[in-house]
């Protein structure tokens, strides 16, 4: 640490809860709790509705959850979806953190509201009953941290942002290299576009079943605790598209085994889509049997039959055979999904299609890995430029 660093209370750095004005009424941005994905700086969407109360915000403010589980789980988002001069709101489970002009930074407010200092006294501040406890903001208010001269904050803040930048732009070119993928096949084996707007005399209608299979292959994780799986959980896929690697004495309960031929989609909640393509770059990757694990007959053509699966049809028929009430447990039952009807073009025409989005996929499936990589990264990082163990100064390159 530095000699001009100083100690001070969040307080006197920070401006919680900075007062703004909506009319009632008001037609605004509104960020729903369930809009914030864990430790993710940017918020995934938000809806627009009158203004009725709840916290208020502007571009870069830091958002971050009071409430349990959220705050542990890592929700907090710096504000990015406003114009210029433009106030929105949100939950009142969000504190919200502005930077203190000529005091403090708002990139390293954010990522200050990232790392453990601050997140462990938070959490350990919190009150109320089991399930629903909210973090003092009297406490929070009250956390002396040392600080950084204003530039100093601004390089730190700028060293970190550049490494979500990348992510971001990573995960908006997977974005629409999704969207080629299914424009692709939809053209083709929809509107079949290629031949003449009709299906192909020598095409075929077919169960799914018939070309793909459903594996069910379990592994205990207790029966093999000191090696390190490769973790396709529902969690993993909501926060990041990434894998978790844990130790598997962690793991309590029976996990599928994957492999680079299958692809997985939630059984849990399908009315939100969750389909993933496993990365396999360990040697022991699994998922939570929420998913359903599909497999190609042929693993030549899996490319296209994970289209079949990401496709609106396949997606509609799931939604359509699902078992559990209304809200938060409703699950596809596997079996079913094998009666879907696909078609199914000739060998030529599906290599041919598999040909032309094999480095769409691939594209995609670097990008997240690369992710992976750079969040490895800023996660290393944030502890020791936060605490000025280590200076941006002392750093060659970051990617």
């Amino acid at each position: 640490m530095k000699s001009d660093w100083r100690v001070l209370k969040l307080e006197d750095f920070i401006e919680f809860n900075p007062r703004e004005s909506i009319p009632k009424g008001k037609m605004a941005k509104k960020v729903l709790m369930g809009q914030l994905q864990p430790f993710t700086r940017d918020i995934s969407s938000y809806e627009v509705s009158p203004f009725n109360g709840g916290s208020k915000f502007r571009n870069g403010d830091t958002l971050m959850a009071r409430i349990t589980p959220c705050l542990e789980n890592g929700k907090t988002a710096q504000v990015n979806i406003l114009d210029a001069g433009e106030v929105g709101f949100g939950s009142t489970e969000f504190i919200v953190m502005r930077a203190k002009p000529g005091i403090s930074d708002k990139d390293f407010i954010y990522y200050l509201a990232l790392s453990t200092q601050l997140r462990e006294i938070a959490i350990k501040s919190m009150v109320g009953s089991s399930g629903r406890q909210r973090v003092q903001e009297g406490v929070l208010k009250n956390i002396e941290i040392l600080v950084p001269p204003l530039d100093e904050q601004i390089e730190i803040g700028h060293t970190l942002r550049i490494l979500d930048d990348k992510i971001a732009i990573n995960n908006a070119i997977n974005q629409h290299l999704e969207q080629i993928a299914q424009a692709i096949f939809k053209s083709w084996f929809v509107d079949f576009e290629p031949f003449g707007g009709e299906m192909p005399s020598d095409w075929r209608e077919v169960p799914l079943g018939e070309v793909v299979e459903i594996s069910t292959k379990t592994m205990n994780p207790q029966s093999c605790s000191d090696i390190i799986l490769e973790h396709y959980s529902i969690p993993a896929f909501d926060e990041n598209r990434l894998p978790v690697f844990e130790l598997a004495s962690e793991i309590k309960s029976n996990k599928y085994i994957v492999d680079k031929n299958c692809f997985l989609i939630s059984k849990l909640n399908p009315d939100k889509k969750r389909i993933w393509r496993p990365y396999c770059i360990s040697s022991h990757p699994v998922c939570s049997t929420e998913f359903m694990v599909y497999r190609a007959k042929n693993p030549a053509h899996k490319d296209f039959y994970y289209a079949v699966i990401d496709s609106p049809a396949f997606t509609d028929f799931l939604l359509s055979h699902i078992t559990g009430s209304t809200g938060s447990r409703q699950r596809a039952i596997p079996s079913e999904t094998l009666s879907f009807t696909v078609v199914i073009p000739t060998d030529d025409i599906i290599d041919c299609f598999c040909d032309k989005v094999a480095a769409i996929y691939a594209q995609f499936e670097q990008n997240y890995l690369e992710n992976l990589r750079l969040r490895q990264i800023r996660n290393t990082l944030l502890p020791r430029l936060m605490s000025g163990e280590l200076s941006v100064a002392d750093l060659e390159y970051i990617t």
